[in-house]
This record gives structure tokens, sequence and C-alpha cells, in this order.
């Protein structure tokens, strides 16, 4: 890991208030050098190392909690995940962007485009809206 990375990693757990451990380094150190979102089954597969399921699953679910990552909506019954890219915070995430999915290669990556805007019927209440876009990525085409 450079030294960069290690020190972008450690002011991000520390400004979340988490304590840094060897799990949440690693793992954060896997979505900065991933090219797109990562699945729960991934971390083994990229690490190249044996992860407890459970603290694994548990540390994704803090990073939610904290605003460190967010998750993505899929087809299937997976859920993938990527570091938030603007300021969320502890329970407010202000990711409204597209995702795109690649049928070709598989990957997950955030766009940097906007959410179209939808306007709902009269009395209905919108929290969140999630939005994926499949097709071919550039690197497949």
């Amino acid at each position: 890991m450079s030294n960069k990375n290690k020190a972008s990693i450690t002011e991000l757990l520390r400004l979340s208030k988490l304590s840094i451990t060897d799990t949440r380094v690693k793992i954060l150190e896997l979505f900065m050098n991933s090219n797109g979102a990562l699945e729960h089954s991934s971390f083994e597969k990229l690490a190249g190392q044996s992860f407890d399921r459970v603290t694994v699953y548990r540390t994704l679910q803090t990073f939610l909690d904290k605003g460190i990552i967010h998750s993505i909506p899929t087809t299937d019954t997976s859920i993938r995940y990527a570091l938030c890219k603007s300021d969320c915070s502890e329970h407010d995430h202000h990711d409204h962007h597209v995702h795109f999915k690649c049928e070709e290669c598989g990957t997950t990556t955030c766009l940097d485009t906007d959410v179209p805007d939808i306007q709902l019927p009269k009395g209905y209440a919108m929290h969140n809206v999630d939005v994926v876009v499949s097709g071919v990525c550039k690197q497949c085409k």
C-alpha cells in the first residue's frame, strides 16, 4: 500500500471516529484499488487471504452507517458496495448518482451523472432513488 493510500485510509477512519484495525484498513484499501463496486464475496478473492465473513459483514455495515460506502442495488440477490465520493456523513448519504453495470465483464461503476428528476403523484414522499443502467462498458466495447 502506498503511503498516500495509507494516509487517506487513516484519515478517513479518524474522521469517522473509528479505530484503525487491520481488517478496516485492508477493506478500504481494496475499495481504493478497485475499478468498481465490490460484493461481499470479493474480499477474500481480492485480498488473497481468509477474512472472517462476520467481521467483513460488520465492517461493511459500520462503513455504511458512517457514510464511508454506499450500497448499490442489483437484479440478483447480491449487494454491491462502493466508496462514497461526496461528503456523506453518518446516516446521511448524498450519493445520488447513476450506477452502470456492464453485461460483459460484470463490473458496476458509479457514474458522475445525477439521478433524473422524478415527479411523484400528489401524496407520495420519496426517500431514496436507485438507478442502475446496464449495457457494455468502454473497456469491453
